[in-house]
């Protein structure tokens, strides 16, 4: 016989009454649905759609943009395109793409404009400038606004603010207002011209994931950063680690060229160990050790130093703003600057391993 205490039945009579309840509640939203659903309400989550992006604006035809129109173009995108290079200009016009003479003449041109172009300053004039991109006042045509360049987070931030008080000419699926995304590009030239890149994407998530398909057509890559200026700090991040890793690749293959061992011997131990990285098994700085490498070029094409040397100044001014102490911040860019004070400037910023620490070549 199975005994139950007094404890047990007073649980077992709550259980039945709470069962009771839950039955009657459940008979009543049947009956009432009115009284009982707004208990359970759920607003349908807003989605901005990706098929109003048919037009695409592209400023800034450097090294850089040049090649993602033509991804662009390949993609099937009508693309407008504008610089202030007017030689570029008239390939791509040669080439049957629309080309405009100012930025505001693109933006009444595109649903989508994205920009790539050389600092912060340039940006700011591209958007708020004499004929730029916010000239028409708080009326706007484009519904996206995208900027490719690597930039400070704190013009990043400005820049979303104003254009998220703008108004849209015509107002389509759930975009009401204009949207600015941050995404920087990691990659680099090749690819670029590969579309290849990497995207780093800072502000709305559903306008992020309305402008995937579109980043997709120029790189492999999305990583969304979370809110506005979030992309943009991560580019200077990326960069910062990155130039500290190629100084230490080259500073520790300057050494063992000094204490006799074959770079190419020491670049071997590194990618089997833990000193591997992409300075080492990627851009090695050694020319002849790695073909495809800019190194092996005289350090011609590949990433700027004078690029490199901006964008550590970004990351150190970033630092100041937030009150982080980066030594190795100031000291990379301290380095980045002598070099190109000493002319080697437009080199493959893995030059500084011929340049700032004397290594020798190996062929």
């Amino acid at each position: 016989m199975i005994v139950i205490s007094c404890f047990h039945r007073n649980v077992l009579k709550e259980i039945t009454m709470a069962m009771c309840r839950a039955r009657a509640l459940f008979s009543f939203s049947k009956c009432k649905p009115k009284l009982f659903s707004p208990l359970f309400h759920f607003s349908p989550i807003r989605r901005f759609s990706s098929s109003q992006f048919e037009s695409v604006g592209f400023i800034g035809l450097g090294n850089m943009g040049s090649r993602m129109v033509h991804n662009l173009i390949k993609a099937g995108y009508k693309v407008a395109v504008h610089d202030i290079n007017c030689n570029v200009l008239k390939k791509f016009s040669d080439m049957g793409v629309s080309t405009k003479e100012t930025p505001f003449e693109v933006a009444e041109a595109s649903d989508v404009v994205i920009t790539m172009l050389p600092s912060s300053s340039h940006v700011f004039d591209v958007f708020t400038g004499p004929n730029g991109l916010l000239q028409g006042g708080n009326l706007l045509r484009p519904l996206l606004l995208i900027d490719s360049s690597t930039i400070d987070p704190q013009t990043s931030r400005k820049l979303s603010v104003t254009v998220s008080k703008c108004i849209l000419k015509e107002k389509k699926d759930h975009w009401a207002n204009p949207v600015m995304l941050d995404a920087p590009v990691s990659g680099g030239v090749l690819a670029a011209e590969a579309g290849t890149l990497s995207f780093m994407v800072g502000g709305s998530e559903e306008a992020y994931l309305a402008a995937k398909p579109l980043l997709l057509s120029m790189g492999k890559n999305t990583i969304y950063c979370g809110k506005a200026g979030n992309g943009s700090a991560a580019k200077i991040c990326n960069n910062l680690a990155m130039a500290v890793s190629m100084l230490g690749i080259s500073e520790a293959l300057a050494l063992g060229q000094s204490l006799g061992i074959a770079a190419s011997t020491l670049t071997r131990v590194f990618n089997s160990s833990s000193a591997r990285c992409w300075s080492s098994d990627s851009y090695n700085p050694v020319p002849g050790v790695m073909e495809a490498a800019p190194s092996s070029r005289n350090y011609d094409g590949g990433f700027a130093s004078k690029l490199m040397a901006k964008d550590l100044n970004l990351a150190a001014a970033s630092a100041i703003d937030v009150g982080r102490k980066c030594p190795l911040t100031s000291q990379a860019l301290e380095i980045y600057t002598e070099v190109c004070q000493d002319g080697h400037e437009a080199r493959d910023f893995s030059c500084v391993f011929r340049h700032y620490y004397s290594g020798m070549d190996e062929f």
